[in-house]
């Protein structure tokens, strides 16, 4: 196990987008990239890194406003900034392939990507696709209560002000199944939320629920009609994106295979590692 501080030590800030963002390099092989969820950072990878690692050259960045990456306080975030991002690494490490996995909010991410490989203006070949636990389709989606209010006007930068630990892993806590040990994730996850203040900005991340809504023809197109090798990995006990997101990606996608964990719930990668890692590489 990594701790958090020891991703960061391992990892270095790259400009991008005018912007600093952190990432973290391990491996060697053909490329593969791992985008993380909100509200979490890069470090979602580090159970499963190892074993990646010994077939592929990871790149893992947190994207922008999240964990050890430029927190901007009077930035208007987008899913489509964030695939710019990935998209501006990509160049700078010549990576012209790659594996993609996609975790919770970078699942939309994901979908930029291919509508852009669709339109012919992505700048790598996706060799193969992997998404885990998300919202890929915005009326089955089942977001917390808590993000409801976040992205409320009034109550979403107050409610930020007031984030603490305390609250933040009591809130994380219907996300993980019961019995499982979320302790170390939970306060992992707030040390990467809270860097450089970035629990502040909580309400301005969240704005990606409407941009999912904005998008979702042609997010949900992409996902559908991609001749990119697909594959899902799912935590069934997830509130937000479980049993019920994979009822219609089974019925959307029906020719890819999914791997239903029965005993995970929204954070396949740190509640499964072992599982996840042998299904990226199966």
């Amino acid at each position: 196990m990594t701790t958090v501080s020891e991703w960061w030590d391992a990892g270095e800030r790259v400009p991008a987008g005018g912007r600093e963002l952190f990432v973290r390099r391990i491996g060697e092989g053909p490329h593969m990239t791992l985008l993380h969820g909100f509200p979490s950072s890069s470090h979602d990878w580090h159970k499963v890194a190892p074993a990646l690692a010994e077939r592929h050259a990871l790149l893992m960045p947190d994207f922008l406003g999240f964990g050890a990456s430029d927190k901007p306080d009077d930035h208007d975030y987008s899913l489509n900034e964030q695939a710019d991002l990935v998209e501006e690494l990509w160049r700078q490490d010549g990576v012209t392939a790659t594996v993609l996995v996609g975790h919770d909010y970078a699942v939309s991410v994901v979908q930029e990507l291919l509508a852009r490989r669709a339109d012919g203006g992505l700048s790598a070949e996706l060799s193969a696709v992997h998404l885990l636990n998300g919202g890929l389709y915005p009326d089955v989606h089942r977001p917390q209560p808590i993000q409801l209010a976040l992205l409320d006007p009034e109550q979403g930068p107050a409610l930020s002000a007031l984030a603490n630990e305390e609250l933040f892993v009591t809130g994380l806590e219907p996300t993980f199944p019961e019995g499982y040990d979320a302790a170390a994730d939970s306060a992992a996850i707030w040390q990467a939320v809270s860097r450089s203040d970035g629990h502040l900005i909580s309400y301005r991340l969240i704005r990606y629920l409407t941009d999912r809504e904005q998008n979702a023809d042609r997010w949900t197109g992409a996902l559908e009609t991609t001749d990119a090798p697909l594959a899902f990995v799912w935590g069934m006990l997830d509130p937000i994106s479980g049993a019920h997101m994979a009822e219609r990606i089974r019925e959307r996608r029906p020719d890819a295979p999914l791997l239903a964990l029965e005993d995970v719930g929204h954070w396949p990668q740190l509640e499964a590692p072992d599982r996840v890692a042998a299904a990226l590489l199966g």
